[in-house]
């Protein structure tokens, strides 16, 4: 028998996105049909996408730390330098920091934002315009409680930022509007009073974000980290800052979702979980941890990420087909059924592309995990696919974000 925890874990989160690809397969999903002839079309895609960014085979892991570096400029490597840290607690604490509050920041920020940077005066959009921008404000001290140390972020200091501070920091305006605004304010409030409530998890001595960073190097066994086990840490510690949604046997689920078709018999019946922010945040503190010594395993045991550049690129090429033909023009929400099962989908069918890609190229896991695949990968090939269809290059589906899934 399950219970209610077991959902807060990427093991759940495949489990039950493969049931689903299984039902849909047979015919049995009431919202997508799927086609899995098309999956190897997908997976050549991808590949051509991987091998045009990248043709000397050195994939990144897909993490917040490349969108630091849109322009081709090493925008942390700067910072660190300029700041003079070497000590590596100091630096992954800080790293810490910066990547759990960029990230939270990162969901689909609409096709009518942009992004000029001071700095160089390029114009940035999308993840990489939150990305660049959210530095600026770290680099800025905005989301330090102490003028002398601004690369940090504070319980204190995010708790009370104002949703002023944050639009003059993302440079928002009646001709530059961002989607979802109030809602990363109120989660970055959340993430301070979470933070300060879990000394445990963030640090007896002072609340930050990037007390996370001991917390991990912590669970280290012979200098080894296991990628779910940070996972599990984020979950843990950032489970109360979500929105309110599913609360069952009195532990919020976050990023969990009802779907009909999961029929279990015990409290978990009917619960899709995915969270996407917290595996996407946890792809972002792995680097951290490589580049102070400590080596991450079992990369593979975090999902792909059900968002609309990798759910874009199964419908786009006919993989996944909507059974309400309205579907293209209606605006759905994160709750709707048809988007649970659209992102489930997308879980199971990334690990399909995954292992398609691996067998061409004569890869394993190993030398190719999910992480690179995302990267190379599937999100870039959603985001190609989409402009070749659709001026913009908006996803193929209209959602409505409250700046916390998408």
């Amino acid at each position: 028998m399950l219970d209610i925890p077991s959902l807060l874990t990427s093991a759940a989160v495949r489990e039950r996105a493969h049931r689903l690809l299984d039902l849909g397969s047979q015919g049995k999903l009431e919202h997508f049909g799927v086609d899995l002839s098309r999956l190897p079309a997908v997976a050549d895609y991808v590949i051509d996408t991987m091998q045009s960014a990248y043709p000397d085979g050195d994939i990144p892991f897909h993490s917040r730390w490349r969108h630091f570096e849109a322009g081709g400029i090493d925008r942390w490597g700067g910072l660190v330098d300029a700041a003079g840290i070497t000590d590596p607690m100091v630096f992954g604490r800080a790293a810490y920091d910066l990547a759990i509050l960029s990230v939270l920041l990162d969901a689909g920020a609409g096709p009518d934002w942009k992004y000029v940077e001071a700095a160089t005066g390029e114009t940035f959009v999308r993840s990489e315009g939150l990305a660049v921008a959210s530095f600026a404000m770290f680099a800025s001290g905005l989301f330090s409680a102490d003028p002398a140390d601004p690369l940090r972020a504070d319980a204190s200091a995010l708790a009370a930022l104002g949703t002023e501070e944050l639009a003059e920091g993302f440079q928002v305006g009646p001709d530059n509007p961002i989607v979802g605004l109030e809602g990363r304010v109120k989660l970055l409030n959340a993430l301070g009073l979470a933070v300060a409530d879990r000394p445990d998890i963030f640090g007896e001595d002072e609340a930050r974000p990037g007390g996370l960073f001991d917390t991990v190097v912590g669970r280290a066994v012979d200098g080894k980290v296991a990628a779910p086990v940070v996972l599990e840490l984020v979950l843990e510690g950032l489970g109360p800052i979500w929105p309110s949604r599913l609360v069952v046997d009195g532990v919020s689920l976050g990023d969990t979702w009802r779907h009909g078709k999961l029929v279990t018999d015990d409290a978990t019946s009917g619960l899709m979980p995915f969270h996407k922010l917290s595996q996407w945040l946890t792809y972002s503190l792995l680097e951290p941890l490589i580049w102070t010594g400590i080596e991450v395993v079992d990369l593979d045991g975090l999902t792909g990420l059900p968002e609309y550049r990798n759910g874009g690129l199964f419908i786009d090429f006919g993989v996944l087909a909507p059974k309400d033909p309205n579907a293209f023009l209606k605006v759905w929400k994160a709750g709707d059924e048809f988007i649970v099962e659209w992102r489930a989908l997308t879980v199971a069918l990334l690990d399909r592309t995954a292992e398609l890609i691996r067998a061409r190229l004569g890869l394993d896991a190993n030398s190719l995990p999910l992480a690179k695949v995302l990267e190379g990968g599937t999100w870039a090939a959603g985001r190609r696919i989409a402009r070749e269809k659709r001026v913009g290059g908006g996803p193929p589906l209209r959602l409505e974000s409250d700046g916390t899934v998408f």
